[in-house]
């Protein structure tokens, strides 16, 4: 099946270019609309929503903003003579030359009913507001795993602040509708961002750290299970803070008897292991908590992202269920960040054991140990 040809490509070249991207329906809209303004100028004034970069192809949205700055011509005269395609084609040629007047006359021959012209701007308006959105979604998974960035929290964040504004913006345009989430199938689970090995070595230490100084489990209460990269860290993490509620002792010996009465050895960690690592403390246990947690934001902007880029590359899914969508995923991102906004803006409001001024400095990884020797898992 011969290409469809793009307005701003030579005719004469198209047979030999291999079919490898045909135009997606929303390109047919588009030439849609165009034919019917050109037969009936007089229905620009029923289109709203729309603007020139509101098309998927760039000589369209030339060719739309060409009719929109021409004034509309008198009906009957625009019936008799060309004067005013003529003027359309000119103007739409300062910024898209490859346009043709053939090319005009296939768009008004492929126009089914002008009358629909208001219809397939709704298709336009509908297919910019998930490029949009897909936009949005690419920018936060990227800037999400820039390894490059100074700060990468605060910008990774202003980026889901963007996309939720997107997503307000697209739910101003389109009618509420009650109805179902999107059916897109998730994208395949990923592993926590950055360096496997650091983050195994960080859970350690910051368990090994808390079982030393337990006083500081009471502050942290902004670190979560979900934020750990291995289960079985996420297991003692439970324990030390379930050991910490209830006031009781809390040192390397009790967390493995806790950590037995839970089930977590039977997972193959042997329990000289597991005192091993929870007999190595080194630095601040908030310190190794909020880079955990850093990790655990920036690993679900990037999930969240992919979800809302799956959401947009799925043609089946509506407005409606793009707007659901994409705020459920959200959600899940402003859970974890308001952990992130408790534990680097809230002052503590105890004092710890030991003194800060023997604390290392927040600026870079404390350590006055070596990592204990890792886990068999």
């Amino acid at each position: 099946m011969p290409r469809t040809p793009a307005p701003d490509e030579p005719e004469d070249d198209l047979d030999d270019l291999p079919d490898t991207h045909p135009p997606q329906p929303v390109y047919y809209a588009e030439q849609a609309l165009l034919g019917a303004l050109l037969l009936e100028p007089h229905r620009l004034t029923d289109i709203a929503g729309i603007e020139p970069d509101s098309f998927s192809n760039y000589a369209h949205g030339a060719l739309f903003a060409a009719m929109r700055a021409l004034p509309a011509p008198d009906p009957d005269q625009h019936a008799q003579d060309t004067s005013w395609l003529d003027a359309v084609l000119t103007a739409a040629r300062e910024h898209a030359r490859g346009l043709t007047a053939s090319y005009l006359h296939t768009l008004i021959q492929v126009c089914p009913w002008p009358r629909h012209a208001s219809a397939y701007a709704r298709m336009i308006e509908t297919e910019h507001a998930r490029r949009i959105l897909r936009a949005h979604a690419e920018r936060l998974s990227l800037t999400a795993t820039d390894v490059t960035l100074p700060h990468p929290v605060p910008t990774t964040l202003a980026e889901a602040d963007a996309l939720a504004r997107a997503v307000d913006d697209i739910a101003a345009r389109f009618p509420s509708h009650s109805g179902s989430l999107p059916r897109t199938p998730a994208p395949a689970p990923m592993a926590a961002l950055g360096d496997a090995e650091e983050a195994v070595d960080e859970e350690r230490l910051l368990l090994a750290t808390a079982t030393a100084h337990p006083a500081d489990v009471e502050q942290m209460r902004w670190l979560s299970t979900d934020d750990f990269t291995h289960s079985l860290h996420a297991g003692l993490w439970q324990c030390l803070t379930a050991l910490t509620r209830r006031r009781a002792p809390v040192d390397p010996v009790t967390v493995l008897w806790e950590a037995q009465q839970r089930g977590l050895l039977v997972s193959g960690a042997e329990p000289a292991e597991l005192l091993d690592l929870l007999s190595a403390p080194a630095g601040s246990a908030e310190y190794w908590g909020e880079r955990i947690l850093q990790r655990s934001v920036l690993t679900t902007a990037h999930r969240v992202g992919r979800r809302i880029e799956a959401f947009t590359d799925d043609p089946a899914t509506a407005p409606f269920q793009l707007i659901l969508g994409s705020r459920r995923a959200l959600a899940e991102l402003s859970a974890v960040r308001a952990r992130w906004h408790h534990a680097t803006s809230l002052a503590p409001t105890t004092t710890s054991t030991r003194t800060r001024a023997t604390a290392p400095p927040r600026a870079g990884p404390p350590r006055t140990t070596a990592p204990p020797a890792r886990i068999s898992r």
